[in-house]
């Protein structure tokens, strides 16, 4: 089984005619969506290696009419890959691997980030709230031959389930929506280990992560970073930000 690659960046851009074989360990699983969707590859390059995510070659029918930055809670983040998931996915691929270290995604959607963590040798946990983003996430894991590093579970923060503690925890626009700054704060204590940290990053026009980052000021110390990005035409900033438990001390 093969599907078409229809769109990417840098050197997997310009294959954008390819074809991806799909294992057939996953090719089950691919018929079933496929039943649902308009299947297709993205590529992405990341620090000169090529990487193929499942992705639905048309996403207009359900994101038509929704405006993510207005009414985030309509928009269905899952079927996009953002550009703070490339920042994301760059760092990871940049991070030392340490024997024993262990790294969550948070509401992964398409798992770019986590992906390419477990590509480049991290022990990655895959989590967002639906199986059927799962699914994508596992036959992404198979084509691109991580799956010995990538585990994925299904996560509601609403009713987190004990899944243990991670040394690092990421997440890529997580920040949608208020209501869930509360149980995004609880999922950080529940699963960050003692002396772990947890990086974020977001569109710098994300109006929601300045209110979500006064939130943190009394747990944690944060620091920021800008990453310039061009996407289609358009120049974008990326806020990464790093958070580790406990007040900066003043002196």
């Amino acid at each position: 089984m093969k599907i078409k690659i229809s769109r990417g960046t840098g050197q997997a851009g310009k294959n954008a005619r390819k074809k991806v074989e799909v294992p057939e360990k996953v090719q089950d699983t691919v018929k079933r969506l496929s039943k649902k969707y308009d299947l297709d590859f993205e590529a992405v390059t990341i620090r000169g290696r090529e990487f193929y995510f499942l992705h639905l070659a048309d996403i207009e029918p359900l994101v038509a009419g929704k405006d993510i930055f207005a009414k985030a809670s309509e928009f269905p983040f899952w079927v996009k890959i953002w550009e703070a998931s490339l920042v994301m996915a760059d760092l990871m691929a940049a991070m030392p691997v340490k024997e024993g270290r262990r790294v969550l995604e948070l509401g992964s959607g398409l798992a770019v980030a986590g992906l390419v963590g477990a590509a480049f040798g991290h022990d990655v946990t895959i989590t967002d709230y639906e199986d059927e983003i799962m699914d994508f996430v596992k036959v992404s894991a198979a084509v691109n031959g991580c799956e010995d590093k990538a585990h994925t579970a299904t996560l509601d923060w609403l009713k987190p389930s004990d899944i243990g503690q991670f040394d690092v925890i990421i997440g890529s626009e997580v920040l949608f929506h208020e209501r869930f700054f509360k149980p995004l704060l609880e999922c950080f204590k529940r699963y960050l280990k003692p002396g772990g940290v947890i990086y974020m990053a977001h569109d710098r026009r994300r109006k929601s992560l300045a209110p979500f980052l006064r939130m943190c000021e009394d747990d944690y110390t944060i620091a920021a970073q800008k990453k310039i990005m061009k996407s289609k035409g358009e120049t974008l900033e990326i806020v990464l930000t790093r958070l580790i438990p406990g007040k900066p001390v003043k002196g």
